[in-house]
């Protein structure tokens, strides 16, 4: 827990993002935090646990931002998603109509 007066460190949304992709290689938090200078060993655990619980959009900075936003934000990432599921299955299904 932070002390009135003092300095938190923050993180990239992109070292995150490396971090995560890490620990779904195998690789243990303490190696990953050695690895990309992150202080504290069970920072990755937590973004794992946001990440898998919300994606990429769990392991935003928040912080500031008005819950309107937040919601907002929710749901665009969630239909762009959506959207590149779409069209992946619908290459797919052209695929398979060419072939038949």
């Amino acid at each position: 827990m932070a002390t009135k007066g003092q300095k938190l460190k923050t993180y990239s949304q992109e070292l995150k993002l490396k971090a995560i992709k890490m620990k779904l290689e195998g690789m243990t938090k303490r190696q990953i935090s050695e690895e990309l200078g992150i202080e504290d060993h069970d920072r990755v655990k937590i973004w794992m646990r946001k990440y898998k619980q919300f994606g990429e959009y769990g392991l935003m900075d928040n912080r500031g931002r008005r819950e309107v936003y937040k919601d907002e934000d929710r749901h665009l990432q969630k239909l762009t998603r959506e959207n590149e599921m779409l069209k992946k299955c619908l290459e797919i299904w052209i695929q398979e109509v060419q072939v038949d």
